[in-house]
């Protein structure tokens, strides 16, 4: 659903970081927003200062310029006081980390995104919200699970016995080093995860798999997709669509957005449709 987006009054929020970055590109979009709306701009030293100004905003629509992280700040505030449903959000992207912004059709290039947000429509999208409230604006995904060093496996079993970590001190003390190359990173491995949609299993413990994304899709859905480590032959990817999506495994962590979450042992994620309004280009 898109409507048409009122661009009479704007609050520009001027995120720190892509003043730092690409000042030009800062420039450049408040002088192609100050043409065509009366404008107010502010530019919030850090996220307390940026939570304010963006909770003063009053009838003033809001112009986040910035990258991935501080679209997701905006949205997470917004989500947080429940005000989404009621505020279509604009966005100019600036900054280095901006796949999100492009994943959800946003412009990137400065004067394209602020005419985008003059002249562009609002459309609801769908967002995935986590039972710790966290938000998700693109694609989820839960990598393999780095196994730890020979070394560090050791030492971590150690920690439980106050004696073998004793022996071991007394050894490195009696035995003279001698000299070894660095150790190659290991390979990741495989994680063991449960994971349901609306209550049905897709995976289960036993199953060890490589990757898991989960993305919203249409219609109120979220995406999901596994994939099973491989025996013998290339496994075919599981798939699923629903509303809600739990994954239950062993301290596990999941890239959302821009960053890296975790461990967790049990996350549900769950599909709030049209929760967000972006202005996006006209079609």
């Amino acid at each position: 659903m898109a409507t048409s987006a009122t661009s009479d009054q704007l609050l520009v929020v001027i995120d720190p970081v892509a003043r730092r970055t690409d000042g030009e590109s800062v420039r450049i979009a408040k002088d192609v927003l100050s043409a065509g709306a009366t404008t107010k701009v502010c530019m919030p030293e850090g996220p307390d200062e940026f939570a304010r100004v963006l909770a003063r905003r009053g009838a003033r629509r809001p112009v986040v310029v910035g990258d991935d992280r501080a679209l997701l700040r905006a949205v997470s505030l917004l989500h947080r006081q429940r005000e989404l449903a009621g505020c279509a959000l604009s966005f100019v992207p600036v900054g280095g980390a901006l796949s999100v912004a492009r994943s959800l059709g946003v412009p990137t290039g400065a004067v394209a995104a602020a005419r985008t947000v003059l002249d562009g429509v609002e459309r609801r999208l769908d967002l995935l919200v986590d039972d710790s409230d966290g938000v998700v604006l693109g694609a989820l995904r839960i990598p393999a699970v780095a196994p730890q060093p020979p070394e560090m496996e050791a030492e971590a079993e150690a920690a439980g016995r106050p004696w073998l970590r004793t022996c071991q001190t007394l050894v490195r003390t009696l035995v003279p080093a001698r000299p070894t190359r660095e150790p190659a990173p290991p390979a990741p491995g495989p994680s063991r995860l449960r994971v349901e949609v609306d209550g049905v299993t897709l995976v289960d413990l036993g199953q060890p798999v490589e990757a898991v994304s989960v993305t919203p899709g249409v219609a109120g859905l979220a995406e999901v997709e596994v994939r099973p480590v491989s025996v013998g032959a290339e496994a075919s990817l599981l798939r699923a669509s629903g509303r809600t999506v739990t994954v239950t495994g062993t301290d596990f962590r999941y890239r959302a957005d821009a960053g890296v979450a975790g461990p967790v042992r049990r996350r549900t994620w769950t599909v709030w449709e049209g929760a967000l309004g972006l202005t996006l280009p006209g079609r």
